[in-house]
């Protein structure tokens, strides 16, 4: 079900028959130094994966992360979406990219998107978003949303330290419906 359209990408709610794609994604280097293992190893586990996170979250919240691909041809190329997380106060904006799709402008155009969708479709005022300290791309494009840093959290006892970022309640990004 599409949830997004930007110039070049459609984000859509995702569905079982991405579990290839989530597969190579939830593996690829960059997630596993920056978001962690989820022991995803099998087209199996990534099914379930989907069933108990995406699929889970839009049941119980009406959002979460969306699978985005390139308007033109379908391709998958990442997610990015919405998370409620138990251990955060605020929803938090979340995305990854296959290496091969970074540096296009890709991720800014859907995170500029789906903050403007959760503010103006789902009305909510504030939207956070955390990085690792070592993920300097990620800072990068957080600062570029217009996030601002405000301290640093742990998601779960004995966790390492993440940085979180909050939107400007007066941020108001556009994006095509």
């Amino acid at each position: 079900m599409k949830v997004l359209e930007t110039d070049r990408l459609i984000l859509r709610r995702i569905s079982t028959d991405d579990a290839e794609f989530m597969l190579e994604l939830l593996n690829n280097p960059s997630w596993l130094q920056f978001i962690g293992d989820k022991g995803v190893r099998t087209v199996e586990d990534a099914r379930n994966y989907i069933l108990k996170g995406p699929v889970e979250m839009y049941a119980r919240l009406g959002f979460g992360l969306y699978l985005t691909e390139l308007k033109a041809d379908g391709v998958p190329i990442g997610i990015c979406g919405l998370i409620k997380r138990d251990s955060l106060e605020d929803v938090d904006i979340g995305f990854s990219f296959l290496p091969r799709f970074w540096a296009k402008g890709y991720a800014y155009e859907s995170a500029s998107a789906t903050i403007a969708y959760g503010k103006n479709v789902l009305g909510l005022n504030r939207i956070a978003a955390i990085t690792s300290l070592n993920n300097h791309s990620s800072k990068k494009l957080l600062d570029k949303l217009g996030l601002q840093f405000e301290r640093m959290v742990s998601l779960s006892n004995g966790a390492q330290e993440v940085r979180l970022y909050a939107s400007d309640v007066h941020f108001q990004p556009q994006f095509i419906s």
